[in-house]
């Protein structure tokens, strides 16, 4: 009878040790420009082999495969945000995103929300910051994510676009060193680290290390990115943000920068409503088209 009972639990410790990368299907609503689409909650591989990270995947109707959209999401470093982080999901965007064709991923990173786990992307103390490293740490989660995704039949296995917001934007420069076969574009919402550093509007982090880091990023740059920032973005400012911009063009590597005109109170988070991503179009949809990759010169 023991014997019995513990052979019977066996499948129940299994699945509380090693959970499924892939949870569950949950049907979702109709996106906000009409186009049918199903959210779908995942998990994903992450850098710590002992926790999957928590994910949304939007499908366009049909069997594809489709060309890939990943979405990734701001960060802060204060620990108790990010623990009460609701799971990001940029609704307007995928619905953008859905009605031209892209099934769309936004994963959830270590240390955010449900997902848990040690916040590999610190980036340390605000005079000390360690730009390249968080950038670097945010760019290897993204690539597990995206990795994992182009393995589905329903995904194409190339032209994938990475859309980053604010930490996520530059995680994703950190990333535009990657194959451009297999990222096509980039499209970064305010990127940056370190802004409205102790929540005073403006006030930035040790911006030099900052404008150093975005400069190393640049220098192995092989994807086009498209940068874009809102007029009233208290983050990052369009003056700051073109000063970033210029660093990370470097070498002479194409960066179409943008400001788009102030969209609500703070500008900083465009991208995650109606109204930003109607500002926000035409830019997208220009960077969505895949464009030619950058030829970096040989050192």
């Amino acid at each position: 009878m023991r014997l019995f009972f513990a052979l019977a639990l066996l499948p129940v410790l299994a699945a509380l040790i090693a959970p499924p990368l892939r949870a569950q299907v949950v049907f979702g609503p109709v996106g906000e420009e009409g186009e049918p689409f199903r959210r779908q909650q995942w998990r994903v591989p992450s850098p710590d082999s002992e926790i999957a990270a928590q994910a949304l995947l939007f499908r366009p109707a049909g069997d594809g495969p489709f060309r890939l959209a990943v979405i990734a999401h701001a960060s802060t470093q204060n620990v108790l945000r990010r623990a009460q982080m609701p799971q990001p999901e940029y609704r307007a965007l995928v619905a953008f995103l859905i009605a031209r064709g892209f099934v769309v991923l936004v994963p959830e990173r270590l240390g955010h929300g449900a997902t848990g786990g040690h916040y590999v992307e610190d980036q340390g103390g605000c005079d000390e910051a360690d730009y390249a490293h968080s950038g670097r740490a945010t760019a290897d989660e993204i690539s597990l994510a995206l990795d994992f995704l182009r393995k589905r039949d329903f995904v194409r296995k190339e032209g994938a676009v990475l859309i980053g917001h604010s930490a996520g934007g530059w995680g994703a420069l950190a990333l535009a060193n990657a194959d451009p076969r297999t990222i096509s574009a980039i499209v970064a919402f305010a990127p940056g680290r370190g802004g409205h550093a102790t929540d005073v509007p403006g006030r930035i982090c040790a911006p030099h290390t900052l404008l150093a880091a975005a400069a190393a990023f640049g220098k192995t740059a092989r994807i086009p990115v498209t940068w874009l920032v809102a007029g009233n973005d208290g983050y990052f400012s369009p003056a700051f943000s073109q000063t970033l911009a210029d660093a990370f063009r470097g070498g002479g590597d194409k960066v179409d920068f943008r400001i788009l005109p102030a969209v609500g109170s703070e500008g900083h988070w465009m991208i995650e409503t109606e109204s930003g991503v109607r500002v926000a179009g035409a830019e997208l949809d220009r960077a969505l088209k895949s464009p030619k990759p950058i030829a970096v010169s040989k050192p």
